[in-house]
């Protein structure tokens, strides 16, 4: 023995003055040297245990402890020397050992030989055990066989007579306990973490976050374009990256997004759309109030019903823009900061450039004096709307309708039905548009006027001017 052993072993011996342990206790101490074969732990009171260095390596034969590194372990013997241990190696387990590892609740080693009704039969040491196939795992396997010949840790449940029944399950929980409190001083808003998907579901998807700590990935967060179906952006099983977004500790709820590490594209709209430009879109659902286009994947824009033509029926607009179908839209608002743009559905036929904002208003005849075809919107006690174009609906007042107060508008401007006005007055930068039906018919009276009076004036007399060049015609001829 060389000196450094023996100065060791001298402390030893007079630790064991100092501080009583029992067998089968747990305790908690420093590795203070490596010795040969052994460690030196200082167990706290002058007292020092030994461990075998095998129990500090991994299953590659790599150290995973070092001098001050802290360690917990199990006494096995308190006679002759503190002897500690993590495990039981399987090689060694007598019955007087599986005893003390039962007591202390010290992990074993063991070799499940094959599988039995209803779990496996184990070998540890040179005896057998059995552990319930509820126990074996944390995850429930639907290959019982997949166990068979290989080498576990086992927790003694129950030891009487020549009965061992043992648990896997117990350890891999308390391990995962153990990588749950670590890995949940990572999981806070922003931080971007390696998932692997659970399950898939309607609304979203589960993620493991490690050791059985999961988060929705919910169907809003896994895309800036919209997602109608969870199962086409991830799949069970599939390694993700994922942001947390945030973290409800008391109700054990975990939001995750994997929309918000890619670019943003409502950040680049500004420079691609302006109002007043045309764009091709696709229709991808409907609302009481209007169409949702979707211009890009993850922008969208609302066609409002107001900048569909009148039908004479509440839902008729639907028919010009039906869900998947594709056309051209001009924007006719844009908000970045609530992210809205307002379009409207261009006629067919139409020779706007797509993606260019013309240099002048489009409906620059909207002006007072023009007259404009329109479609009647609705009707209400002061007047008739008329549908000028997209986003452009006149007020034809009552007084301007050319019809008597008593009248029923409804069957002289039937819903849906073609009217042409005369443009009274633009208000409010085009928002407000007084017309006139009165305007129209009254012209058109006077025309009738004046072309009556045309003809009458235009008509030759049936006096003797008229005899005459009938005579006159037939003697020349």
């Amino acid at each position: 023995m060389t000196d450094e052993e023996d100065d060791f072993a001298t402390l030893f011996e007079a630790s064991l003055k100092t501080k009583r342990f029992e067998d089968g206790q747990s305790v908690k101490g420093t590795v203070v040297a490596l010795a040969g074969d052994v460690a030196f732990v200082d167990v706290g009171g002058k007292g020092e245990a030994t461990i075998d260095l095998a129990e500090l390596k991994d299953d590659d034969g790599v150290l995973e402890a070092a001098v001050g590194d802290t360690i917990e372990a199990v006494v096995v013997s308190s006679s002759g020397g503190l002897k500690l241990s993590r495990r039981l190696a399987r090689g060694a387990a007598s019955r007087r050992q599986l005893e003390d590892a039962f007591r202390s609740g010290l992990p074993v080693e063991g070799k499940v030989e094959r599988a039995v009704k209803g779990g496996y039969e184990v070998k540890i040491g040179g005896q057998r055990g059995f552990c319930p196939i509820s126990q074996i795992d944390i995850v429930r396997n639907t290959e019982p066989s997949s166990h068979e010949g290989r080498v576990y840790t086992f927790r003694i449940l129950e030891l009487k007579d020549r009965d061992v029944v043992v648990s896997r399950r117990a350890l891999l929980e308390e391990e995962q306990q153990e990588q749950a409190e670590e890995i949940r001083k990572l999981i806070v808003p922003g931080a971007v973490l390696t998932g692997r998907v659970a399950s898939v579901r309607d609304y979203g998807a589960f993620v493991d976050l490690g050791a059985g700590i999961q988060g929705l990935l919910h169907i809003s967060e896994m895309g800036w374009a919209r997602v109608q179906d969870a199962s086409q952006v991830v799949e069970p099983g599939a390694e993700i990256q994922v942001k947390v977004l945030r973290v409800d500790a008391a109700n054990n709820k975990i939001s995750l997004g994997i929309k918000q590490l890619q670019a943003d594209p409502w950040s680049k709209v500004a420079e691609k759309y302006a109002v007043g430009a045309v764009h091709a879109g696709r229709v991808t659902r409907h609302a009481e109030f209007g169409a949702f286009v979707e211009l890009e994947p993850g922008v969208e824009a609302l066609a409002h019903l107001s900048t569909f033509p009148p039908t004479g029926r509440s839902d008729g607009w639907k028919a010009s823009v039906p869900i998947g179908g594709t056309g051209a839209f001009e924007v006719m608002s844009l908000d970045l900061e609530k992210k809205r743009i307002g379009v409207a559905l261009v006629p067919e036929g139409s020779t706007r450039a797509e993606g260019v904002a013309p240099s002048a208003p489009v409906r620059a005849g909207i002006t007072p004096g023009a007259r404009l075809k329109g479609k009647v919107e609705r009707h209400e006690k002061y007047g008739v709307f008329v549908f000028l174009a997209p986003g452009k609906t006149g007020l034809v007042p009552m007084s301007e309708t050319g019809v008597e107060r008593e009248a029923d508008l409804s069957k002289v401007f039937p819903l849906g039905g073609e009217v042409e006005v005369e443009v009274l007055a633009v208000e409010e930068g085009g928002r407000r548009i007084r017309l006139s039906r009165k305007a129209i018919l009254d012209a058109a009276e006077r025309a009738e006027i004046r072309e009556y009076s045309q003809r009458r004036d235009a008509a030759p007399s049936d006096g003797f001017g008229t005899l005459a060049d009938k005579l006159r015609n037939a003697l020349k001829k």
